[in-house]
């Protein structure tokens, strides 16, 4: 597992330099616990830690007690879609700058409209489990954000 810098955005020190041997934290909502469960073993085989929500209200409800360094969303999910809390992680000045990866079915036309939530990375469905890992490992480094005019479209940009 690398060590090394990682991205912080907004409030505070990251997570991941607070707890040595992690590489950082992440918060991912998808109301399919199949896709919960294959983001989850990826990602902390590569040393992160990995907190659950089954969709964009729990997401808020825990994203302030989890801290996490980056959050990965669905966009179609009961209660509260993806593309509405990215709109709320994004008002909430603690949350603003948080890093957003799009894990969605949506095409780019569908959910590009949606950049000024402060989407970072989109991830088309179905994803390569080692892409979605690459697009985390990305969006840690002080580097590797992206504006929200020119997020990233993983595979196909």
């Amino acid at each position: 597992m690398e060590k090394g810098k990682t991205r912080t955005r907004g409030g505070g020190p990251s997570y991941s330099r607070c707890v040595p041997g992690v590489s950082g934290r992440v918060l991912v909502v998808d109301d399919n616990k199949v896709i919960r469960q294959l983001i989850r073993v990826n990602l902390e085989l590569e040393g992160f830690e990995v907190v659950t929500a089954s969709d964009g209200a729990e997401c808020l409800e825990v994203v302030h007690e989890v801290r996490p360094d980056v959050v990965t969303l669905d966009v179609v999910m009961p209660r509260l879609d993806g593309i509405s809390t990215a709109a709320c992680l994004h008002a909430d000045p603690r949350t603003r700058k948080l890093p957003i990866a799009m894990v969605t079915s949506c095409t780019r036309y569908e959910v590009e409209r949606d950049l000024k939530f402060g989407i970072d990375a989109f991830v088309p469905k179905p994803f390569e489990p080692s892409e979605l890992v690459e697009v985390v490992k990305r969006l840690l480094t002080p580097e590797g954000g992206y504006d929200a005019g020119e997020a990233e479209w993983a595979g196909l940009s």
